[in-house]
């Protein structure tokens, strides 16, 4: 799995030279395209990532809907597996023939906006438009002070429980901090021989682990972005990952697997708590209905800073486009109040407007809630106070890259805590110049 890890990490890499490469080259492009740019008989073509065929319904009433409110425009879906849109997407940008509207998120988006593969929004985005999305959000999808991508759905991470379990071993309190946590792991693995819970060290699978050292008072990178961690607080949060291994409070296949098996385990019933957003209770009670029907949600686990975690997918347009106008009017439109609303509802996810946020539906919890219907407002009330955990940079994915497979090596007894410290920040610094 690290070598399958490593070779796609290889193919990308090659694939955003020969982007590099062709931006370079390029002076000018859609960027000076005047914002006035006629739209009558535009036809775009409109990328998300692996949202049929649940979602489907959605989209083609969505398109429609806009294609009768704009009738010079037509709107081409495209629907790509989750796997393959990052070199997808890479090798119609650097070929020249992006799609016109892409659905990705902000962390690989920023690779390319480093690259300046993406139309520069601040000029397109007026004002009073761009001040309907959450604040905070809207950041995500900015770098070097420019607008790369338009905000769309959101997910806060919440603890996922099985109170039968929990009951069964008299225990009362859910962990709602890492020391917690660790202490909890301990007497799950005491009482049963199980885990308490699963969560993945395998690069560019998951940000759960980088964005812990966050949430336990580490800072990743300095102004200048270089790494910032080799400090007593990094290595203190290294620390505590390798005890937990060693000590094999964590399953060996941490370092192989990636966070769709820590649904499996939890559905099988062989661990007690799963950190995942409320959309995949609906999972769940679909493969495993018995789990389900014992499952609860309590906040998310947090270290001393109290910070909580969202994840964003945002929306991009792509810099060649050849109808700027037509692409954001649609990105505009896809993610409205109205939509936005009508997709989390759908989709059960949390919009990045302010408007729809504040709708009813995230607020009122009946006595007779559903486990989804709590954790949809526990989820919305997080959303409050979560950020944006890790930095935006163009090579995020080699950082996170830097501090796992060092980690990885400090758990196998490879290297010392120290060490691996040191060489994640030496690495990370190196790859930079």
């Amino acid at each position: 799995m690290i070598q399958i890890q490593k070779l796609k990490r290889l193919t990308v890499y090659v694939l955003l030279g020969l982007l590099t490469s062709w931006i370079v080259s390029c002076t000018t492009g859609n960027v000076g395209t005047s914002t006035k740019q006629a739209s009558s008989g535009a036809s775009i073509e409109f990328w998300t990532m692996q949202l049929q065929p649940q979602f489907t319904n959605y989209f083609q009433s969505l398109i429609a809907t806009f294609q009768t409110q704009n009738p010079g425009i037509k709107v081409n879906w495209v629907d790509v597996p989750w796997a393959a849109m990052e070199n997808k997407i890479l090798t119609a940008v650097s070929g020249k023939t992006p799609p016109d509207v892409v659905n990705l998120n902000p962390d690989f988006a920023s690779q390319l906006a480093g690259r300046n593969a993406w139309l520069n929004l601040d000029a397109k985005v007026p004002n009073e438009t761009r001040s309907s999305y959450l604040p905070n959000i809207w950041k995500a999808s900015t770098l070097n002070g420019k607008s790369f991508g338009i905000p769309w759905y959101l997910t806060t991470r919440l603890t996922i429980y099985n109170t039968a379990l929990l009951k069964q071993l008299s225990i009362n309190k859910v962990p709602s901090t890492y020391t917690e946590l660790a202490v909890f792991a301990q007497q799950i693995k005491e009482k049963t021989g199980k885990y308490a819970f699963f969560v993945t060290f395998v690069p560019q699978d998951s940000g759960e682990v980088i964005e812990s050292l966050v949430q336990m008072g580490v800072t990743l990178v300095d102004a200048e972005g270089k790494a910032a961690f080799n400090t007593p607080q990094g290595k203190a949060a290294f620390q505590y990952w390798v005890d937990l291994y060693k000590k094999k409070l964590l399953p060996q296949e941490v370092l192989t697997q990636g966070h769709r098996h820590a649904i499996d385990l939890y559905q099988a019933g062989e661990t007690a708590i799963l950190a995942s957003g409320p959309e995949f209770l609906k999972q769940i009670a679909i493969n495993a209905p018995k789990i389900a029907e014992v499952s609860a949600t309590a906040p998310q686990i947090t270290g001393e800073t109290g910070k909580k975690n969202v994840a964003v997918m945002n929306i991009v347009i792509p810099r060649d486009t050849k109808q700027p106008d037509a692409a954001v009017k649609f990105a505009l439109f896809v993610t409205n109040d109205e939509n936005q609303l009508a997709f989390a509802k759908a989709a059960n996810v949390l919009p990045s407007t302010t408007k729809a946020l504040s709708d009813s539906y995230f607020k009122d919890v009946p006595a007779s809630a559903s486990t989804l219907e709590v954790a949809r407002a526990m989820s919305a009330k997080e959303l409050q106070q979560a950020e944006i955990l890790t930095p935006t940079l163009k090579d995020f994915n080699k950082l996170q890259s830097c501090i796992y497979e060092n980690l990885q090596a400090a758990m196998l007894d490879e290297k010392t805590v120290d060490k691996a410290v040191e060489d994640a920040a030496q690495e990370w610094n190196s790859s930079r110049s």
